[in-house]
């Protein structure tokens, strides 16, 4: 048997449930495709008496799980989270994460560390052995945008990174964020050092959060292309 993309995504979430989602749960649920995935099939749980609550990660995943008739409340709201479900745009084997290629890397981030645990599901072509490959987003104030961006830039030669940073638009028109901010790519092609560069990014006026998830994930589940799956978790590193 041969999964495509999409296949996988699906069977990764399905994995993640029986693994890890139990009654009485407090759940953040992810953005993106593959998350959007597992909340569709995590409605047919609670369909069938799976009793948890819900808060979301963007206003996509919100108008997704309303459409599938579960019940979103306000993080403010839900407390301590038990477990966090989202997925990467990369992931490489020491759980480090690229995120925010749907542009909601802040509230992902916010959840991620409102839990006790997060879980990463993903198919396999998400799984690299160096981050860089995929786009750096930083998320950035609209004040002054290019005076960030300017030290952006300077803080990646620093690292000896010669990035391209472009602004991301939509339709000719600058992406803003669910918090009304800018995102910043920054093509890096490869970062050697993740977590020093995470922590550097967010020490520049003007940057909000970056898509640099280096401390987040307890484990992932991945499906595979040729039907199966499996877990890891940094436990077992």
């Amino acid at each position: 048997m041969q999964l495509n993309q999409n296949e996988a995504k699906k069977l990764a979430g399905r994995r993640a449930i029986e693994e890890f989602v139990r009654n009485g749960m407090r759940l953040g649920l992810g953005s993106g495709t593959t998350s959007h995935f597992f909340v569709r099939e995590l409605a047919k749980h609670i369909a069938d008496g799976l009793d948890v609550t819900c808060t979301a990660t963007s206003r996509s995943t919100i108008d997704v799980a309303r459409e599938v008739g579960i019940t979103i409340m306000d993080p403010n709201e839900i407390g301590q989270l038990d477990l966090t479900i989202d997925g990467p745009d990369e992931i490489d084997r020491d759980f480090q994460m690229i995120k925010g290629g749907g542009a909601c890397l802040l509230w992902e981030k916010i959840i991620a560390h409102a839990s006790t645990r997060m879980i990463t599901i993903c198919d396999e072509s998400k799984i690299v052995d160096r981050l860089g490959a995929f786009p750096l987003p930083v998320e950035v104030v609209q004040f002054a945008w290019k005076q960030t961006e300017r030290m952006i830039a300077r803080l990646l030669q620093g690292q000896g990174v010669e990035a391209r940073i472009v602004r991301r638009t939509r339709d000719e028109r600058p992406v803003v964020t669910d918090s009304g901010n800018f995102i910043l790519d920054c093509h890096c092609q490869s970062i050697a050092n993740a977590p020093l560069l995470e922590t550097e990014l967010n020490r520049i006026p003007g940057v909000v959060e970056n898509g640099l998830f280096t401390r987040e994930a307890a484990g992932m589940v991945v499906g595979c292309f040729d039907g199966t799956s499996h877990v890891r978790l940094r436990a077992e590193i």
